[in-house]
């Protein structure tokens, strides 16, 4: 059992909001981390599973169980399956305010449901829940290596072999081509189009986006190839970096880059045969570099912001923190033991005048290279670096 390290900020939102939304892709562990809260909370709580049939039938009458049940800790899990269900609960909660009255799981950002309209501010917390990090991980006794070649949904984590691990990785990825990404969003989504942009993403991990390029290579317009990206991001299946050009006197790069998320699903659709293999594999590189600005976006303290910057003459970081509108670290990233800096780097340094910046290496202690560059691996970085920018 991997030990979540969300429960607890989680147990904080249910003692202050009359609702609390768990949101994360499918098989991250919603279902079973919200059980287990809802069963310590003072108010005895009442389950449905509204991909459930049988549950959908229980709750025929929303209105009626909430009033019926104001003193209960009522789950609503998959609430995407009913986005009407938040027209609901607002009159329900002003009429009965009460901490910890409903927890709501999704698997689709809300933004993105079909039918969703109503705002709950003020009345709801929503917070999510990634696949496991590389520190819940650690924790956990597994290796580094293992949770980079794996990635972090907890049944292809701790699969009993690499064998096992790829059967369940290839039919996540199919189940969720050939019918989830329609049934969360409540739209007709082509298998084919889904397929091929996920294999074009893989293989381009890290590429800034382009919907021209990409309509032109699957056939269809850019219109629809920006709503299926979209729809991948609002699956927590991708992650957008945005460029940082904010009183930027240079001509730079403004397009986003795109990363899929999980690194292990990346080494799927790659076909990285095993993690033994994975150093020798044309993707490790950019592998490398989305999985540790993944491992970063969740792990960053909640003041600081991620982009990444690139000028047309070439200067770039792969990682830039910035507190409000203030870059405080450049950050490249580097799948290299003796990893060396381009000049384009201290470029970004001078342009943006920062007095900080760092390698993220795969294996070593902090060091560092000059008088304002440091080197350390990601552990390192994730423990001691961020957690100075926290203070």
């Amino acid at each position: 059992m991997i030990r979540r390290d969300l429960v607890s900020h989680i147990n904080i939102l249910l003692k202050e909001f009359p609702a609390v939304a768990l949101l994360g892709p499918r098989q991250v562990g919603k279902t079973t981390l919200v059980k287990g809260i809802a069963e310590n909370q003072p108010h005895k709580p009442i389950y449905f599973d509204l991909e459930d049939d049988a549950d959908l039938n229980r709750l025929k009458d929303p209105g009626f169980i909430f009033n019926q049940y104001q003193d209960n800790c009522i789950v609503l899990d998959e609430v995407q399956r009913m986005p009407e269900l938040f027209t609901l609960l607002r009159p329900a909660i002003d009429k009965h305010r009460q901490p910890g009255r409903f927890i709501l799981t999704g698997s689709a950002s809300p933004a993105f449901v079909k039918g969703v309209s109503e705002s709950l501010a003020g009345r709801i917390a929503f917070t999510e829940l990634a696949p496991v990090n590389l520190l819940e991980a650690i924790n956990s006794k597994l290796s580094q290596q293992k949770h980079w070649f794996r990635g972090g949904f907890p049944l292809a984590l701790t699969a009993s072999n690499d064998e096992a691990f790829r059967r369940w990785a290839e039919n996540f990825i199919r189940t969720y081509i050939e019918r989830d990404l329609s049934f969360l969003f409540g739209v007709s989504l082509s298998e084919k189009v889904i397929r091929n942009f996920l294999y074009m993403l893989a293989a381009q991990q890290g590429g800034i986006w382009n919907a021209e390029s990409y309509a032109r290579a699957l056939g269809v317009n850019a219109n629809t190839v920006k709503r299926y990206l979209e729809f991948l991001e609002g699956a927590f299946l991708v992650r957008q970096l945005n460029a940082w050009y904010v009183n930027a006197t240079k001509r730079l790069v403004k397009a986003p880059k795109i990363y899929l998320r999980d690194s292990g699903l990346l080494h799927i659709l790659n076909r990285v045969p095993s993690s033994k293999q994975l150093p020798l594999q044309l993707i490790v590189g950019a592998s490398w570099e989305g999985y540790v600005i993944e491992q970063v976006s969740q792990l960053k303290p909640e003041h600081i912001d991620l982009y990444y910057y690139r000028t047309h003459n070439g200067a770039e970081c792969d990682l830039l923190l910035v507190s409000g509108l203030r870059p405080v670290m450049a950050v490249q990233i580097k799948y290299s033991s003796n990893p060396s800096v381009s000049r384009g780097f201290y470029t970004v340094m001078d342009d943006l005048k920062l007095d900080r910046g760092f390698v993220i290496v795969p294996e070593r202690e902090g060091y560092k290279l000059d008088e304002k560059v440091d080197v350390g691996g990601i552990e390192y970085f994730l423990t001691e670096v961020l957690d100075e920018l926290a203070e």
